[in-house]
């Protein structure tokens, strides 16, 4: 009997652990993946897949060559729209930050309308220093 309480309160625990741990590890559905330089590739997913105007949490993934996840050390994403017609250029920057998984960083940025943004993305750190931009559509 006390075997039996034992072994289901460690699988409770062991549960429970991997579902605290395991936030980090699902980001979600990619939207857009990029050379990055350095040997590397970078991912931006969210949970639905797609961005959209308004504010919104997203992931940037950093991962080599053979798919491992990258420590790239400091990071900043800027949303740029270029002029069109009377309105301005628009730069949302991102905040990100780092989390329990090495090259995957959590972000949040308000896009401030639907449309074609270029993901701007500079990082320096352990892997090198690097700078891409790639188009994403927000909806």
């Amino acid at each position: 009997m006390r075997r039996s309480i034992l072994a289901t309160l460690i699988c409770s625990i062991g549960a429970a652990l991997l579902i605290a741990c395991g936030s980090d590890a699902d980001t979600g559905k990619v939207i857009k993946s990029a050379a990055a330089g350095n040997g590397l590739t970078v991912e931006l997913s969210s949970a639905s897949g797609a961005l959209k105007h308004g504010e919104q949490q997203f992931y940037l993934i950093f991962k080599d060559s053979t798919g491992k996840t990258v420590d790239v050390g400091a990071v900043a994403l800027n949303f740029y729209m270029p002029a069109m017609g009377t309105m301005p250029a628009m730069n949302d920057r991102a905040t990100l930050t780092t989390t329990k998984r090495p090259g995957v960083y959590r972000g949040e940025v308000k896009l401030e309308m639907a449309g074609e943004w270029q993901a701007q993305i500079t990082y320096e750190g352990p892997a090198g220093k690097g700078s891409l931009s790639f188009p994403v559509m927000a909806q």
